[in-house]
């Protein structure tokens, strides 16, 4: 087991640095457009997936949930992705000037534009950035850090204060998804508006938290680790799936509806671009993956606590939150999606150092949070 799992991390190690190659070739021989484009796709992955994963730890304190207690360390671990999506969200700054037509000076002279002109300016779009991201550090201290002292000094006061400081955070998150939504995402076509760009946004971002925690527990059970974790267990977390793979789609059903009926021009040449050629493929594809295929997986009882069939849901929305953010994100680069060496090179840089840490990450600490006074409870679960 110990040399399979050391052959593993060379090859991880070794897509990381070929990639690491083609990132920089990327930067020399495609054009910045390009290059960029794929840094913020990055970027918002690693940042939602980070994020996601937090929303889930501060739910739980929300809602005092026992039954996620024996599990509440691992999101807890996915969530200190935002730690190396700091400097990589700091380094997308240098995107504004190449993707961001607002950020441009003569977006005060674009008559839809210059309303907007102070807010999409360059120096305000950054102290946005950095207060999202001081305000994730003090989430990641607040609710990651204190769990994991209280496995040291047993202090039953942690929960109280995580359930005093969860609603407060609850607001930090809708603020920072937002700002990710309509400053990274939305920004990219600055014209183009929807009052629930956001909310979208969030269900990728939760579903991709909950995708990696189902994964990451299955990875830990399969090594003999997180014993007393049952099927329950399992099946809450298949449950949550099934209901925010729901949501997600009626909340891309819902916005591609209203702006169809309307049929207004500022909003449905955002839709007729992702309609037209081979973008219509990827957006069929976006469909398929994202909900038919996930909802007819889960949709039984029993199939919420099969842990091959959850292993299979959660890599498929893994991915599916992949091309969403490709979908939203690479047609700034205008005609036909682009797809080769450059997009690769991005993909084994970023999902190798992706999976590097998190793995680290899993080995550190205790694998539940052992000072948690309701640990018991939890792990005496039953539907």
């Amino acid at each position: 087991m110990s040399q399979n799992k050391n052959n593993s991390t060379t090859m991880i190690w070794g897509a990381v640095a070929l990639g690491a190659l083609g990132v920089l070739g990327t930067y020399a021989t495609a054009g910045l457009e390009r290059f960029w484009a794929n840094w913020v796709l990055w970027f918002v992955l690693m940042f939602t997936l980070g994020l996601g994963s937090l929303f889930i730890v501060a739910l739980e304190h929300l809602v005092s949930a026992k039954w996620s207690v024996p599990v509440r360390r691992i999101p807890e671990r996915i969530a200190t992705l935002l730690l190396p999506a700091i400097p990589v969200g700091l380094f997308a700054l240098c995107a504004l000037p190449v993707l961001y037509p607002g950020s441009r000076p003569e977006a005060a002279h674009h008559p839809i534009l210059a309303g907007k002109a102070f807010w999409l300016s360059l120096p305000f779009f950054s102290v946005r950035t950095l207060i999202a991201l001081g305000l994730c550090t003090l989430g990641l201290a607040v609710l990651v850090g204190g769990s994991l002292k209280q496995d040291i000094t047993k202090d039953p006061r942690f929960n109280l204060r995580a359930r005093k400081f969860a609603p407060a955070f609850m607001a930090i998150f809708a603020l920072v998804i937002t700002l990710v939504a309509f400053d990274w995402i939305s920004g990219l076509t600055p014209e183009w508006y929807s009052d629930i760009f956001g909310v979208y946004v969030f269900a990728g971002a939760f579903l991709s938290g909950l995708a990696a925690t189902t994964l990451s527990l299955l990875y830990l059970q399969d090594r003999g680790r997180l014993e007393g974790v049952r099927g329950d267990h399992l099946y809450n977390l298949g449950g949550f799936l099934f209901a925010f793979t729901v949501f997600w789609s009626y909340i891309g059903f819902a916005q591609y509806m209203l702006m169809w009926y309307a049929n207004l021009p500022d909003e449905v040449i955002y839709y007729k671009v992702r309609l037209a050629g081979s973008w219509r493929a990827i957006t069929i594809s976006l469909a398929v993956l994202h909900f038919i295929l996930p909802f007819f997986a889960l949709v039984t009882r029993d199939s919420k606590k099969d842990p091959k069939r959850l292993r299979r849901v959660a890599y498929l929305m893994l991915g599916a939150h992949v091309l969403d953010m490709y979908w939203l994100i690479f047609p700034v680069l205008g005609g036909q999606p682009h797809f080769s060496w450059p997009e690769l090179s991005f993909a084994l840089f970023f999902l190798g150092g992706i999976v590097l840490w998190i793995r680290g990450a899993m080995q550190k600490g205790e694998d539940m949070p052992i000072g948690d006074p309701f640990l018991r409870e939890g792990l005496e679960f039953r539907l």
